[in-house]
């Protein structure tokens, strides 16, 4: 099932054109990661997407009802702030403490319910933002950087809880990373942004794609030594980009 699908989308900010001729599909299920530099866009199309920014051209369409969670780069909390994680979860309104248990056991937080939000560490606090966001059960799970931060054994874990996530509810993920090596590892595609797709599909097919080579330059060098080390006696073909 198809749950987002974007056409020919122009985001203008000013008079400056930040997005040109977007073209995303996203299945149920699906994990796409989007890369790309700093200031390339990405934070811009999650943005349209959830409808925070309005397209100057195009088109973003999504079934009738659907569900979207969306997971913030960062949460800037005050540390005087007396805030529990059960309160938080039930921000703005109040859920059944099962549904709660149950959004912070999906996310692998199950535990800290009772800590204080400014006590936690950036994994719990990760974790918590992913309870809070899969509590509505979404459609379209939505996350921007939401491992920056975070040592490599808290990335991994992160995304190993992302996974079962998606398994579990069924849900599509739209994700943007700057973690190469993880992406390449947990994505069932990934899209290069830099204001327009430069490159896009399987992993595979990205990391051998010239157009990611010149956008990471050594760091995308290393990442497709290490996707070809990991995948040295698979002998699937890879379709050269057009």
């Amino acid at each position: 099932m198809k749950l987002l699908r974007i056409e020919h989308l122009d985001i203008v900010r000013g008079n400056h054109l930040i997005l040109q001729d977007i073209h995303l599909t996203l299945e149920r299920s699906e994990i796409v990661t989007i890369v790309g530099p700093n200031g390339s866009g990405k934070t811009t199309l999650l943005k349209s997407i959830v409808g925070a920014l309005r397209p100057a051209r195009g088109s973003i369409e999504m079934p009738q009802g659907l569900t979207i969670s969306y997971v913030p780069q960062r949460l800037h909390l005050d540390a005087t702030l007396p805030l529990t994680v059960s309160r938080f979860m039930n921000l703005p309104r109040r859920h059944s403490s099962h549904q709660v248990e149950q959004a912070l056991k999906r996310a692998g937080s199950e535990g800290l319910v009772r800590r204080q939000m400014s006590e936690l560490s950036g994994g719990q606090l990760q974790r918590v933002l992913l309870a809070r966001a899969v509590l509505e059960s979404p459609d379209l799970l939505i996350l921007d950087e939401p491992t920056q931060g975070l040592d490599q054994r808290g990335i991994a874990d992160f995304y190993r809880q992302l996974d079962s996530v998606r398994h579990e509810l069924g849900c599509g993920v739209l994700m943007v990373s700057h973690e190469l090596h993880v992406v390449m590892r947990t994505s069932d595609r990934v899209i290069c942004l830099n204001r327009t797709i430069c490159c896009e599909g399987t992993p595979e097919r990205v990391a051998a794609s010239p157009a990611y080579l010149a956008m990471f330059g050594h760091d995308a060098e290393e990442t497709l030594a290490l996707y070809r080390h990991d995948h040295a006696s698979c002998s699937a073909h890879v379709e050269p980009l057009s």
